[in-house]
Parts: structure tokens; sequence; C-alpha cells
């Protein structure tokens, strides 16, 4: 029997548009359209969601802009997460927790097509780890929804090199998205970055700016970075934004890093990284600042 399973030939593009913060951004249908279609214009195909953003209504913020504007769905890639139940007055469960189970990923998956009025979605993600997630029972979840056209490609969020290697062995996944900023390093040394470029997946990486914090962070790790970037980004004439994403993308598992703003300007200073290639002693001098100290 043929693999239910597309080869993994979705390309996402090298900057892609995270929408967590869709909804407290208030923009109105239009000005959601004209977001998007301004996104587009610099490159940027590629939206990120999840079920569980802007209390269980981001999906549905965006979608409200694509039946208003229902050409551009053939324009764009559209990336989604599940896996989590969280607690919300919309969503009373008892306590946050994690749910793999076929019912539960079914009918995420289908609610995700629901709010955002799509027919397919290009990339669905296990958001988080969960523990009790039986492989071979969710990797046939995946064949079965795939066969019914729903979704074209999966991956996981967060994942470990093993908890990822554990699913795709029975399925194959495209990419693990990762936290990776100049303020937080974990990827490099826990494999996870290392297991993406043996396996040619490139990984989506979340919190490319350390949550803002790279901007207005007061402890000593974050005024650490914060100096030796504005002296760097001065030098090289670029901001320190900028700059945090060419740090991320100098990385050889060519990652494809996920914004976190609303601001048009917010999107060009992430496409600009894309012209910017880091020397390594300037990528070094980041990640000493970051560390507190220098390479061993």
């Amino acid at each position: 029997m043929p693999s239910p399973f597309p080869i993994p030939d979705l390309q996402l593009s090298p900057i892609v548009a995270g929408l967590w913060r869709l909804t407290s951004w208030k923009l109105d249908v239009q000005a959601r359209v004209r977001w998007i279609e301004q996104a587009l214009e610099l490159g940027i195909t590629s939206f990120d969601h999840a079920d569980i953003y802007g209390d269980y209504e981001e999906e549905a913020t965006f979608g409200a802009a694509l039946k208003a504007a229902p050409a551009l769905r053939r324009r764009m890639q559209l990336v989604t997460k599940c896996g989590i139940r969280l607690r919300s007055a919309k969503r009373p469960y008892p306590i946050n927790y994690y749910d793999t189970t076929p019912a539960y990923v079914r009918a995420q998956v289908e609610r995700s097509l629901q709010c955002l009025h799509a027919d397919q979605l290009d990339l669905v993600l296990i958001h988080r780890p969960d523990y009790l997630m039986d492989a071979e029972e969710l990797a046939d979840t995946f064949a079965t929804l795939t066969r019914e056209g729903k979704v074209r490609h999966w991956g996981v969020s967060n994942h470990s090199a093993s908890q990822f290697a554990l699913l795709h062995r029975h399925v194959p996944l495209l990419t693990n998205q990762l936290e990776l900023s100049p303020l937080h390093l974990d990827a490099l040394d826990d494999g996870t970055l290392d297991q993406a470029q043996q396996l040619g997946l490139r990984p989506m990486i979340w919190s490319p700016l350390g949550g803002g914090r790279l901007f207005t962070g007061t402890d000593e790790q974050a005024v650490r970075v914060r100096a030796c970037m504005e002296a760097i980004a001065a030098r090289l004439r670029i901001s320190l934004a900028t700059l945090a994403f060419a740090w991320v993308l100098r990385h050889p598992s060519r990652p494809c890093p996920v914004t976190g703003s609303g601001r048009i300007e917010g999107l060009r200073e992430a496409v600009a990284a894309l012209e910017v290639r880091l020397s390594n002693e300037d990528w070094y001098a980041i990640w000493t600042a970051s560390q507190g100290h220098p390479v061993p």
C-alpha cells in the first residue's frame, strides 16, 4: 500500500509570521486583510497559528480575513498547532493538560479548518510533548487525516531530540518548532538543532527576540547581550531586531524564525536579516555575552 503521507516538500517562507498576539492587535477585518497583504508583499507567506492562541479566538480572527479575501489563501501556507487543553472560561477543564488522543487531535484539526475557512492545513504541529503520547496511534491519526485531505504535513513543537525521533520513526515529520534567541541558547546544546541538520529538516524558531526582553530586560544577561548587540548593530548599520534575526538565521540548520509583531516595520526588520550574514566572531561575541563567559 502506498504511504498516505506526501513527500515532505513543503517550503515555508524564510521568515514566518507568528499570530499568537493577533487578537490583541485590535485590527478590524479590512485592516487584517491589509496586514496579510503587506506580509505577503515582503515575501512572508507562512502564517503560524495555534488552536489555543488568543484564548481559542486567534484562528477565527485570522480566518475572518481569509473569508473576506479568499484569494489570499492560495498565496500562503497555514501552520497551526494542537494538543494542549488550556483551561479558560471557554474551556472549563479542571486543569491544563496535554492530549494527543485520536479524537482530540481530529477535533482540533477540524475546528482549525472551520475557524480558518480553509479546506486543508499545510502543516500541523503537536504543540508540546505529551508524556502519554502513543506514537503509533498518533501516526495512524495523522495518516487518516492526511488521506482525507485535511492536513498536508505534520511536525512538532518544543520536542526534545528523542521525542522527535520517537514520532518520526512512525511518520515523516517536517519540522520541530523550538525556542532560540540570543537570550535562550538551550537548542544549541540539547541536540535538537543537531538532529535537524542530521535529518535535513529546517527547524522553526519561536521567540527569536526573547519575548521582547532583548529590548527591555533589566536582568544582567539582557543588559550584557543588549550592550554587545547594540555595538555590532551600529557597526553593521542594522537594527537590534534585525541583528537578532540574523543571529538565529546564521545557524547551519537553516532555521525559519517566527515573528511576533503586528507592526509591518517589525516584519521588515525580520526580512532585512535575510541579507545579513554574521561573521563567526560576531556570532560568538553575542553567544559570549549571553553566557557571561568565553567559549571553553
